[in-house]
């Protein structure tokens, strides 16, 4: 008879109340030291495990803790140093490990990007000269700490060789050539080999290899470098037991990894599209290996259907030698806890199941297989999820005919780029290489404090108002006195560009404690669609018209684009993507116009997230690219050719979606090109880009201040490629998460090399 087991792949960081975003920050401002840091770190990391042993979890895994990012301390423990930062020999102190990832005063901080296709920004390694060697092995040290603080022994987690190298670059190019993969295997898989052998002698049981790169690859020759690894790894610590794991799609060349010389598989029954589950009908797996099933969804919020999930692990449990019950990925990626989601009504809530109701889920699927008697548990699930799928919410006739009569006068605009762009600068009356900023401004602590004492009935909604607006207008000057020529209002009501707008529309929820690392000690709580999406008043029409009202200057209007909305929502799972989307459109669409009405000239749509959600296969790429587009286009489409519509992407690799880009048809995009040291300019010299860009300038997530000269080198590489006539300088993404001080000079800086570039101009001409 097979056994069957439970098991986890990772937990959330966090902590129920952001203690571990909060104590990130006080180190950073100096009120913690790094003695009180470790100890707090640790109470953390042992509160997480027990509550994973106390649900009842067979196979826990260690060491997926973090102080910032789990693929900085990978390349950390390994001395993947950016050489910028000098050159150890011993493991980094924690000042020098948050210098690679925020940058200090002499150095820009390492790339970041996002990890795979959903919203969580990974470091990325740079490869360059760097002199590979164990600086630590922190693996180790988290199991021996589980075992002596807990008694468990604990399973490693650990990102793989070959996922290491191809999330990093060499050349300031990302590492993909089977030479290059195969030449830095060469200089890392020693380390690894020593870390498997320390762990084995320390009488480790399993670690748990992630190689989600798997699911990228397309051919069985591209398994060869997994395979190299894996084969030495195996070499060096034989006792070892090695659970490969994957997640985010299923597996092309399914049989040459299951075949792979590991003792366990882990495979996504999620995501994928049921092609995991298509393959082991049709190939079978290996009898003598572990099958690790993700089948509860490890990056969404819903309750799991256990009587369909039931189905699905009853046929997987004779196929091998022992089943186990997990998530689909790491549970990092969803909130910890729903108990503090008290404001939900109880349809939703009964639907909801954050990382803690998610573990007791993969426990009652392995307890009846065991033979237990989960009958009571079943009969709640069912109850739970009728409720919500019959409730009001979830059955909005005017939506859903709405959604039904789209046709094609809602994507288009009335005239062309050539025609509108004239009719746009005779309104606006814009100076070449025109400067702004993105959209947000800085979250201070009295901001912050104002909006806690309103929630809490401290402030009454005309006090906040009043602070709100005095607010604005503060900053509508700091702006007209640094000389920008497009101001914003700067969000100062807004907590997260996704979750106010959440917060707006009928159909989410927006929840009150469901906290998500987007990177280092950044939380975002992303909303919850959970119904039909439904436009009830006006959203941002007060606060712009308002700080319009301030200035003679244009001030933008900025809404949250319908995919970057969906990206980095927690999504309802019972209908289409892509209708969920056109739902979020067709209330935006309402929302631009009234802009319009209200004499708002410029409305920025941003859609950050559209190259991150692209599906990992690229062969579902153009219907992803498509949908896309179409909901862009019922947002924008309803204004008159004097308005003009911007865009703001940011983090991501456009070369391979330029045509997208010139489809959205929006008269000006600004795109991240700083942090990734300008390479977004070489996507734009093997087309003819004809409407209006903003190369991002200076990277906002450092708090470092660029000079003068660096802004003025990164516009001169930028007009290279693009006509001054086009060219737009600003920022790379908001500046919410910067003090004033650090926005003020930064911003200082970038008008001056706007005009430093604006004389070199006139001195050619």
């Amino acid at each position: 008879m097979t056994t069957v087991k439970s098991s986890n792949l990772g937990y959330p960081r966090l902590g129920e109340h952001r203690e571990w975003k909060k104590l990130l920050e006080s180190y950073w401002k100096g009120d913690v030291t790094e003695k009180e840091f470790h100890a707090t770190s640790k109470e953390i990391r042992l509160t997480n495990l027990k509550k994973q042993i106390d649900a009842g979890i067979d196979i826990v895994p260690v060491a997926d803790n973090s102080n910032y990012d789990h693929v900085l301390d990978t390349s950390v423990a390994f001395n993947i140093v950016p050489t910028r930062f000098g050159f150890y020999t011993k493991k980094l102190t924690l000042d020098q490990y948050y210098d690679i990832a925020r940058g200090n005063k002499d150095n820009v901080a390492a790339d970041m990007t996002k990890w795979f296709n959903i919203n969580y920004h990974y470091t990325v390694p740079e490869f360059d000269n760097t002199q590979p060697r164990l600086l630590e092995n922190r693996w180790l040290k988290y199991w021996q700490e589980a075992k002596n603080e807990l008694g468990i022994n604990g399973k490693p987690v650990i990102v793989g060789p070959v996922t290491l190298i191809k999330l990093g670059k060499l050349h300031g190019d990302y590492v993909s050539t089977e030479k290059d993969i195969d030449i830095l295997l060469d200089s890392i898989l020693p380390l690894y080999q020593q870390v498997f052998k320390e762990l084995q002698d320390a009488g480790v049981d399993w670690v748990q290899l992630d190689e989600p790169s798997l699911v990228k690859v397309a051919h069985e020759e591209e398994v060869k470098p997994y395979r190299r690894a894996i084969e030495a790894l195996r070499a060096a610590a034989p006792k070892l037991n090695i659970e490969l794991q994957t997640y985010f799609d299923a597996i092309d060349p399914y049989q040459s990894v299951v075949n792979l010389p590991v003792q366990a598989v882990g495979l996504d029954f999620v995501n994928g599209n049921g092609e995991n589950l298509r393959h082991i009908r049709e190939f079978g797996f290996p009898k003598e290996k572990i099958l690790a099933a993700g089948v509860i969804d490890g990056h969404n919020v819903w309750t799991a259907d256990l009587s369909k999930k039931l189905q699905l692990v009853t046929e997987l449990q004779g196929i091998s030698s022992e089943l186990w019950i997990q998530p689909s990925n790491t549970l990092l990626h969803v909130p910890i806890t729903t108990k503090y989601e008290t404001a939900a009504g109880p349809e939703l809530l009964g639907g909801l199941a954050f990382a803690d109701e998610k573990l007791p889920e993969i426990v009652t699927l392995t307890q009846t297989l065991n033979g237990d008697d989960t009958r009571v548990s079943f009969t709640e699930n069912a109850a739970a999820l009728k409720a919500l799928n019959e409730s009001k919410a979830r059955n909005n006739v005017t939506v859903q005919t709405a959604i039904k009569n789209l046709d094609q006068s809602h994507v288009e605009r009335h005239s062309t780029y050539a025609e509108r762009s004239k009719l746009q600068q005779a309104q606006l009356h814009l100076p070449k290489l025109p400067t702004t900023t993105i959209g947000s401004f800085p979250q201070s602590t009295e901001v912050r404090a104002k909006r806690a004492a309103w929630r809490k009935g401290h402030l009454t909604d005309d006090q906040y108002d009043a602070f709100i607006k005095l607010e604005t207008t503060r900053w509508i000057k700091l702006q007209e006195d640094l000389g920008l020529d497009v101001l914003v209002h700067g969000e100062f009501e807004r907590t997260d560009m996704v979750e106010y707008f959440g917060q707006k529309l009928d159909g989410f929820y927006a929840t009150q404690n469901g906290w998500v690392q987007s990177y280092g000690s950044r939380g975002v709580r992303p909303p919850v669609i959970f119904g039909d999406v439904d436009y009830i008043e006006p959203i941002t029409v007060a606060a712009s018209t308002y700080a319009q009202s301030q200035t003679e200057k244009p001030v933008k209007g900025m809404l949250t684009a319908p995919l970057t909305i969906i990206n980095w929502s927690f999504v309802r799972n019972d209908i289409k993507r892509a209708d969920v989307q056109n739902q979020i459109a067709l209330a935006l669409r309402q929302e631009v116009i009234n802009l319009e009405k209200a004499g708002i000239n410029i409305i920025q749509v941003d859609e950050p997230a559209l190259r991150e959600g692209l599906p990992l296969k690229k062969r579902n790429w153009q219907n992803y690219l498509d949908e896309a587009v179409y909901s862009f286009k019922i947002t924008t489409t309803g204004v008159r050719d004097e308005t003009q519509i911007h865009t703001h992407m940011c983090y991501s690799d456009f070369e391979d979606i330029i045509s997208t880009i010139s489809d959205l048809d929006a008269d000006v995009i600004s795109i991240e090109t700083s942090r990734s040291h300008g390479e977004i300019i070489s996507a734009f010299e093997a087309v003819d880009y004809d409407k209006q860009i903003g190369l991002g300038v200076y990277d906002i997530h450092s708090p470092r201040i660029p000079t003068v000269e660096e802004i003025a080198d990164n516009i001169r590489r930028g007009l290279k490629v693009i006509d001054d006539k086009q060219f737009w300088v600003n920022p790379d993404c908001g500046l919410k998460t910067r003090n004033e001080e650090q926005t003020l000079s930064a911003l200082a800086n970038l008008e001056k090399a706007r005009n430093t570039v604006l004389t070199e101009l006139e001195v050619e001409a």
